[in-house]
This record gives C-alpha cells, sequence and structure tokens, in this order.
C-alpha cells in the first residue's frame, strides 16, 4: 500500500511559505490507518512497552490506537492548563517564541517502559520536551515514533542517541521513504 498517498499537502498553512502535511485523509481511510499503525507496531520488534505517551493534539489519533493494540496506558501530554491534576512542564523553542507542555506527575513510574508518539518530527523541539518529561518522572523510553518526519529539519539531533522510526519520512525535495529507523 502507499501510505503517502494518504498525506495531503496544503500549501501556505498556517502560514505563508509552509507546506502543511495534512493527516486527516489517512485518518478517513481504515485501510491506510491500518496500514500506519502495522509499520508503527511492527517497529517496536516485541520489545516490551508500559505505557503510549501522546503529544497533543494530533499525536493522539495514534498514540491511543497504539497503547490499545498493544494493551497498555495511554498518557497525553499537552498544553498548560489541559490536565486537572498535578503537572510536571516542560518548555521548548519554536520558531517565534517559546511553548509549554505539561505531564500528570502520576502517570508514569520509575522503570516504566514508554513509547512516545506524535503525528511529526520537524525541528524536534517537542520530542525533546516531551523526553525530558518521561526521564524526568523516571520512565525509561524505548522508542520515539511518528507519522512522519521532515528530515531537513534535523529533529533526530534533538533526541541524541534515542531510538526513532517514522512511518513516512520526506527530504527537502519533499521525496518521501516509507518506514525509517535510526539507533
Amino acid at each position: 500500500m502507499a501510505l503517502q498517498q494518504y498525506i495531503r499537502d496544503i500549501q501556505d498553512f498556517p502560514k505563508k511559505g509552509i507546506v502543511f502535511k495534512d493527516i486527516t485523509p489517512l485518518l478517513s481511510s481504515p485501510e491506510g490507518t491500518k496500514e500506519c499503525l502495522s509499520l508503527l507496531i511492527n517497529s517496536l520488534n516485541g520489545k516490551k512497552i508500559d505505557k503510549v505517551v501522546g503529544v497533543e493534539s494530533r499525536g493522539f489519533f495514534f498514540a491511543t490506537l497504539l497503547a490499545h493494540e498493544l494493551n497498555v496506558g495511554f498518557v497525553p501530554v499537552r498544553k498548560p492548563k489541559k490536565l486537572p491534576f498535578t503537572t510536571i512542564s516542560a518548555s521548548y523553542q519554536l520558531e517565534y517564541g517559546t511553548d509549554t507542555l505539561e505531564i500528570h506527575t502520576d502517570s508514569i513510574k520509575k522503570g516504566d517502559k514508554i513509547l512516545i508518539h506524535d503525528d511529526v518530527l520537524a525541528s524536534g523541539g517537542t520530542a525533546k520536551a516531551v523526553c525530558e518529561l518521561v526521564e524526568r518522572l523516571g520512565g525509561e523510553i524505548v522508542q520515539c515514533n511518528f507519522l512522519m518526519e521532515l528530515t531537513h529539519l534535523h529533529g533526530r539531533k534533538k533526541l541524541g542517541n534515542k531510538e526513532i522510526f517514522a512511518a513516512l519520512t520526506y527530504g527537502e525535495d519533499d521525496n518521501f521513504h516509507i518506514g525509517d529507523m535510526n539507533h
């Protein structure tokens, strides 16, 4: 199956000069969703996972599916003041300014094996902040996985030696590859 056929390019969104990778066609296709979920699950090679951490908001879609498929809990990481219990936070750089993410303090126990999932690995700031939150709570990151990676933005560099998997990777020339892993 050609997974890339389910990713739609939207020119100049959210601002001029940006080509937004729209995943809604993927989400509306049972076949595409199953194929993508299978790639993400298979990338784990049977590794033990205790919890799946999903990043607000587009990361929630497949993170909950992954948690269900793996028969483990789902942990949301959200923007400030969206979680009702005690949280810790991490800030990260955006192109213009900073943003912050939060996680419940009781969501991860020391030694929990964690799969982190988000929709896109771009510059890596969001993923790095989520890794920091998980590690501050004592979680052991097994893998960071993504629907897509935009390799020309070099987000992998911010994640150090973490195992990373992307179901689709796009280079600066917008050529894509299916199933890219880095250890």
